[in-house]
């Protein structure tokens, strides 16, 4: 699976292609708001890119993401979050699709809590750094770009990592202890 030039951010939340939209006009910062466009075309677009900072909206893991809270809200169908786990496998292992450097979510606090769990469980706890929670504007955005830290990337057998979701819960996602964020089968 491979990585871009560009440090890649992705924003997700209520309002992120508005947010993304006004970063704009931003020195080394190449702003793609989804708007129409498909995952795939915004992960070409971005591998395009010659500037420092690539902030797009299209989430490579969302179709992961509303399975693994629909699976612990009961509202996905039984198979739906394996099936939207494998398509995302499957995405980028074909280089379609790339895992970005850093998720801005906006104004976590303000979102259903198996979707807060989402963000600052399961993936801030696959790499904690790659996780930041910010304020749902453009400047609050623009500001963090320039105070990104680096730290440990996504886990490197992807695989594992994601097929294990549906065993991770959603209160005990991220915990630092080994086997706390799953449920014993």
């Amino acid at each position: 699976m491979r990585r871009l030039t560009s440090t890649v951010v992705v924003v997700a939340g209520d309002g992120a292609g508005d947010v993304v939209a006004g970063l704009d006009g931003l020195h080394n910062v190449r702003a793609i708001p989804r708007g129409e466009r498909g995952p795939a075309e915004v992960t070409e677009l971005a591998g395009r890119s010659a500037a420092t900072y690539v902030v797009h909206d299209a989430d490579p893991l969302a179709g992961v993401a509303a399975a693994w809270t629909g699976f612990f809200d009961g509202t996905e169908p039984v198979g739906g979050l394996e099936v939207a786990i494998e398509a995302a496998l499957g995405e980028l292992r074909a280089d379609r699709l790339t895992l970005p450097d850093y998720y801005l979510v906006l104004d976590p606090d303000g979102m259903p809590e198996t979707w807060r769990h989402w963000w600052l469980g399961v993936l801030a706890g696959a790499a904690p750094v790659r996780v930041v929670p910010v304020p749902a504007s453009s400047s609050a955005v623009a500001q963090e770009l320039g105070r990104l830290m680096a730290g440990r990337w996504w886990p490197a057998d992807l695989e594992t990592w994601l097929r294990a979701l549906p065993r991770m819960l959603p209160d005990r996602a991220g915990l630092p202890t080994g086997s706390a964020g799953t449920v014993v089968a």
